[in-house]
């Protein structure tokens, strides 16, 4: 789809971002009015992990004038074979306060915005409101679901992006154009039928990838040139060495994009609309006091084996989450003690728990942000 530029040109290049981005400027379709515009821009990045990585690094080096990037967690060594914004000295240290030094030290012209906090229902219009365009670099269905529903109700355009093993997707999202996300997946899947990259994993390069495809769609709104791929599905299959794509049809009973916009909010709980449920959650304080007062209770980790041989909290047993979700675990559970479910910070706990919730285990909750919670 064809569409005029969304940013507008702003002042003219310095002699210093004349050169910088000389050999960008130079392509026809681009030239100067483009590459001010892509400065003048303003790329809202939710998620700093291996999608996130290599897309901050390519909008920083593009010229995006402003940057900003939603982020939570800390870098941990399970993360460096694919977010490559980070090193063996980062381990430990929040990925927003990183990933804003290695940006300002690729692109010093460029200004760059943190929010070190979890994206959710009170601050995501505020946040996304001062933006352009938001690439949706997130790994769960909740999240993903929010996003949405928050530039349906902005107006905003955004790609999203995800990617497992040797495949992945993306695609740009724009509710006055054409479908949302919600056009593509009407309803989250079961809690555990996907799973995320610690169980399924991920071929690091693959994320570089998935975001060019991303960031390749952020400069072609900004600047008007190509063709936008809204009302497509953009799939890439590594193995194969395959791109291909597939219609999305924006779907007239959406709740989302096709309801009267004076009708429509964020919901209450997204992790209840995708069946996580995260109310039945013990505190890293509480859990200490049950192991210091030696109460009846049974503590398992449902990572996977080699994430349980690097970390573990004592006391602790192993029962993955593939377990749960094929219910081969539930023959394991007590019913004469409470079970307390844990895992790396808290979101396929918070799944495993609405399996066995839902199979009647009802004296069960989970860590509230995982192991990493705990070692902190």
């Amino acid at each position: 789809m064809k569409t005029p530029p969304l940013v507008n040109p702003g002042p003219a290049l310095s002699g210093e971002q004349a050169r910088r981005y000389s050999r960008q400027i130079v392509i026809p379709q681009i030239q100067a009015s483009g590459q001010e515009r892509i400065r003048n821009a303003k790329i809202l990045c939710i998620g700093a992990g291996g999608l996130g990585s290599p897309a901050l690094m390519y909008l920083a080096a593009a010229g995006v004038g402003t940057i900003g990037i939603v982020d939570f967690d800390s870098v941990d060594e399970t993360n460096l074979h694919r977010q490559i914004l980070y090193g063996q000295s980062d381990i430990g240290k929040k990925k927003v306060e990183v990933a804003r030094t290695k940006i300002q030290e690729s692109n010093p012209l460029v200004t760059v915005n943190t929010y070190p906090v979890r994206i959710d229902r009170t601050n995501v219009l505020e946040i996304m409101s001062n933006y352009d365009i938001i690439i949706d670099a997130t790994d769960n269905f909740a999240t993903r679901y929010l996003i949405n529903d928050a530039a349906v109700l902005l107006n905003k355009p955004y790609v999203w992006g995800s990617v497992n093993r040797f495949d992945g997707q993306a695609a740009i999202f724009w509710s006055s154009l054409g479908p949302c996300y919600r056009c593509l997946h009407p309803t989250p899947p079961a809690p555990g039928i996907v799973q995320n990259c610690a169980e399924a994993g991920v071929l690091g390069v693959l994320c570089a990838s998935i975001a060019s495809m991303q960031v390749n769609e952020v400069i072609k709104a900004i600047t008007g040139i190509g063709e936008l791929q809204i009302g497509k599905l953009m799939i890439y299959e590594g193995l194969e060495a395959e791109y291909s794509k597939i219609d999305i049809h924006k779907n007239p009973e959406c709740v989302i994009c096709s309801a009267n916009p004076t009708q429509v909010n964020l919901l209450e709980n997204y992790e209840s609309f995708c069946g996580v449920f995260s109310t039945a959650e013990i505190s890293v304080e509480e859990l200490k006091r049950k192991f210091a007062a030696n109460e009846n209770f049974l503590l398992i980790d449902v990572r996977e084996p080699e994430e349980f041989a690097d970390s573990r909290i004592t006391g602790s047993v192993l029962i993955p989450k593939g377990g749960f979700v094929d219910a081969s675990a539930f023959k394991l559970l007590p019913r004469d003690k409470e079970i307390i479910l844990h895992c790396r910070s808290g979101a396929r706990s918070a799944e495993c728990l609405a399996l066995i919730q839902e199979a009647g285990f009802t004296n069960s909750r989970h860590l509230g942000g995982g192991i990493l919670a705990w070692e902190k």
